[in-house]
C-alpha cells in the first residue's frame, strides 16, 4: 500500500467527523489523527494569560502537526485521515504545504456547504444560535473558498456516505463493503457525534 494522508477540511457542520470516521471504518490499514488533541493540549497547558483564542494561532501547534505527520507517514505502512478546519492559506502552507515539499503524498479535501445548511446541521447537533462554531461559519465559507484549498466538494446534497465513496474514488483507494445494519449505522455516528463533545 502507498502512504497517503487524506486531510478533510470544511466548516463545522460541514461533516469532516463523520465522513472521517466512516472513511476509517471502510478502510483497512487507516489510521484517522486528530490534530484538535494538540490544540487542546496546548490550551489546558498555558496560563490563561497567554492563551490564544484559536490554537492554531501557536505556532508550537502547526509545527506539531508538521511534524507528527512526517513521523506517522514515514512510521506508520497505511492511510492517515486527518478531519481538520483550516482556513488560513499560510498555515495551510505551513502544514500541508510543507508536507507536500517533503514528498508526502496528501490528497486534501474540503466539504463545502452553503451557510443555511451549516446553521441547520449544527442546529440538529444541539448547537445554539450563538454558539462558538454557528460564529465561526463566514469565516470558515469565505476562508475555503479560496484556491488554496481545493479540491472543494458541495456537500449540500451528498450524505456522509456519497463524501466518503467520492473521497475514496479521488483518491484511488478501495473501500471495504459496509454490512453493518441501519441500526449500526445510526448508532456509530451517534457515538461519532459524542466523541466531539469537548468537556
Amino acid at each position: 500500500m502507498i502512504n497517503v494522508i487524506i486531510w478533510i477540511n470544511g466548516a463545522f457542520g460541514a461533516g469532516k467527523s463523520q465522513t472521517s470516521y466512516e472513511l476509517h471504518r471502510r478502510m483497512i490499514n487507516s489510521y484517522l489523527y486528530d490534530p484538535e488533541n494538540a490544540g487542546y493540549f496546548i490550551q489546558k497547558n498555558t496560563p490563561k494569560t497567554i492563551h490564544k483564542d484559536d490554537f492554531q494561532d501557536y505556532s508550537m501547534w502547526r509545527e506539531f502537526t508538521y511534524s507528527m505527520l512526517k513521523h506517522l507517514d514515514t512510521a506508520y505502512d497505511g492511510v492517515i485521515i486527518v478531519p481538520m478546519t483550516i482556513v488560513h492559506p499560510p498555515y495551510f502552507n505551513e502544514i500541508i504545504g510543507k508536507l507536500r515539499e517533503d514528498g508526502v503524498l496528501i490528497h486534501h479535501f474540503a466539504l463545502c456547504a452553503s451557510k443555511d445548511v451549516l446553521r441547520k446541521r449544527l442546529r440538529s447537533r444541539g448547537e445554539s444560535s450563538n454558539s462558538w462554531a454557528v460564529q465561526q461559519i463566514d469565516r470558515c465559507v469565505t476562508g475555503l473558498a479560496d484556491q488554496t484549498f481545493q479540491h472543494h466538494i458541495d456537500t449540500d446534497n451528498m450524505s456522509v456516505k456519497d463524501n466518503v465513496e467520492y473521497i475514496a474514488l479521488m483518491s484511488n483507494i478501495s473501500l471495504s463493503p459496509d454490512n453493518r445494519s441501519s441500526l449500526k449505522r445510526v448508532y456509530d455516528r451517534v457515538k461519532t457525534q459524542v466523541k466531539q463533545i469537548r468537556f
